[in-house]
């Protein structure tokens, strides 16, 4: 509605109701049809090396600084907030185990894929929402090349290759600081850190973790992708699809951690089942 224009008296709360209704299930359907192309050219249609070798560099190989240096600290973080609480119960020689079980299944595969939502998706929003501004995809279909294949599939591929390996970096580090911190500061006995560690800690946990870093990747590339092709026009749409980008991220990471947690916890128990003796 314009600005000043009378309102339309006949738009009560029931058609603004099902004005929004209807423009959220055309934008999942959008996304759905957005996602169903996506995948069929990757399986389909790959593109060169030429195209995907860049999308690649740029989404793990300058990502790695940010991802260690948040991985390092979160490790601390974890050591400094989880200590007192054991320490009161006696129980802070078990502290390797609170940190790695935390950090392998839950806060490194999230916060990492939070950071590289800020950092890649947001950009590979904004790249090309500037690509649809100035009609360089419309450029592309007229040259007869399929933009989804050529501009999606490399970024697409390169997020769901390369996130899992950069939550593993995220990991490693993670587990270092907190090692560090608790040994060397807190005085935490390293060979009960480590002992406690192995003793709790199964691959289970870790497969796990990088298992949910392939579904955060997948979704960071699709919603950004399709963020950037329906972006508005101008630099306040190219601003606002970056914006969007993060924040639907962000919101999509935290959904699919719940979910993916359970299911992954009820996996756990169908493949080792717990027997409890009533005696």
């Amino acid at each position: 509605m314009a600005s000043g224009s009378i309102p339309d008296p006949r738009m009560t709360p029931i058609h603004s109701l099902g004005a929004l209704v209807i423009g959220a299930v055309a934008a999942m359907g959008n996304f759905a049809m957005f996602g169903y192309d996506t995948l069929r050219w990757t399986l389909v249609g790959r593109p060169p090396k030429s195209v995907v070798l860049p999308a690649m560099y740029q989404i793990g190989v300058r990502s790695i600084t940010v991802v260690m240096v948040t991985g390092f600290f979160i490790g601390m973080v974890l050591a400094v907030q989880t200590y007192d609480q054991l320490h009161i119960m006696g129980l802070e020689s078990r502290l390797g185990s609170v940190i790695n079980a935390t950090l392998l299944k839950e806060l490194g595969p999230v916060l990492a894929a939070t950071m590289l939502a800020g950092r890649v998706g947001s950009a590979m929003a904004a790249e090309l929402g500037t690509m649809r501004v100035t009609e360089q995809i419309e450029a592309l279909r007229a040259l007869g090349a399929h933009p989804v294949q050529y501009l999606v599939v490399p970024r697409f591929m390169a997020c769901v290759l390369l996130i899992p390996l950069l939550t593993a970096v995220a990991d490693s580090l993670g587990i270092f600081g907190g090692w560090l911190f608790g040994t060397q500061v807190l005085g935490v006995n390293s060979f009960f850190y480590w002992r406690y560690s192995f003793e709790f800690i199964t691959s289970f946990e870790v497969i796990t973790g990088l298992m949910k870093s392939f579904f955060f990747g997948a979704a960071i590339a699709l919603i950004a992708c399709q963020r950037g092709f329906n972006c508005g026009s101008g630099a306040e749409g190219v601003g606002r699809a970056a914006t969007e980008s993060f924040v639907f991220c962000f919101v999509v990471i935290l959904i699919l951690d719940f979910f993916l947690g359970m299911f992954f916890n009820r996996l756990y128990y169908v493949l080792w089942p717990v027997q409890i003796s009533l005696s």
